[in-house]
């Protein structure tokens, strides 16, 4: 077990359905990342941009992205998280990849669909969540609108890192910040919430707003509004047996069961 796990944070200015120019500004990035990370996050739909236009855009498990991340993941010796569009079985999953720098890769369907841009209706929402084992750190990995459900957030899981990939636009830019920091507080985990910058073709405007939140809900990393670029934060496994073990908040924790929509 890793006491402590290094994470780096990457927020983009996202090309508009670009899958190979987006894929170059990100290996860029980890190429010139310190030695010592264990894990890079990226954002949601990294190499698009938030897009409903699926079948242009969608690719396979067996397609250039998911072999440059494992190809990746496997010459830094890092993993590597973010989702992409994926078509399987005639479907499109809106799907987070975690590459291990093994080669073996996790994967997790968003499961709260975007109802407001209609991402339900082009997208096949997951029923499955996700808790990985890396390094002797348990992560949850989710995407940008299950941020606004807390009981599929719920730490049932005694996982250690709450992670969120997401396209979350200025005009609501507050509630990204003030949600993540509530997730952070109520799991009493960390909380990594990584958005990207610019603007889509849809006129969309994207302010970033990346951060790390401890188990107190204090930020312990953050980005410039509008910054572009890569950040690292040390996460620590004694913050969180620390507190965990003196309040105890946790234990008190209502049981539950999640019906399918």
């Amino acid at each position: 077990m890793q006491k402590h796990l290094e994470i780096a944070l990457i927020q983009l200015d996202l090309i508009w359905e670009n899958s190979e120019k987006n894929r170059n500004q990100i290996t860029s990035y980890i190429k010139n990342l310190p030695e010592n990370v264990d894990l890079v996050v990226l954002p949601e739909m990294f190499t698009t941009g938030f897009s409903m236009n699926a079948k242009n855009i969608a690719e396979t498990m067996q397609g250039k992205t998911v072999s440059w991340m494992q190809q990746l993941a496997i010459k830094q010796n890092i993993a590597i998280t973010g989702s992409i569009v994926i078509t399987e079985n005639t479907n499109f999953y809106n799907r987070l990849i975690f590459a291990e720098p093994n080669g073996n890769l996790k994967l997790y369907n968003k499961r709260h669909t975007f109802t407001f841009a209609n991402e339900d209706k082009t997208y096949t929402a997951g029923h499955e969540k996700l808790i990985i084992n890396y390094k002797g750190w348990k992560i949850c990995p989710l995407i940008c609108y299950d941020l606004r459900f807390p009981v599929w957030a719920r730490n049932i899981e005694d996982y250690d890192v709450l992670i969120y990939v997401a396209n979350w636009p200025k005009p609501r830019i507050n509630a990204w910040d003030t949600l993540l920091k509530a997730r952070a507080i109520e799991n009493m985990s960390y909380c990594i919430g990584v958005n990207r910058v610019g603007n889509d073709a849809l006129n969309n405007e994207y302010c970033g707003h990346s951060a790390v939140y401890n188990v107190l809900g204090n930020s312990v990393a953050t980005f410039n509004p509008n910054e572009a670029g890569a950040k690292t934060v040390t996460l620590s496994k004694s913050h969180l047996k620390n507190y965990r073990n003196k309040f105890k908040f946790l234990n008190d924790k209502d049981l539950f069961t999640i019906q399918e929509k």
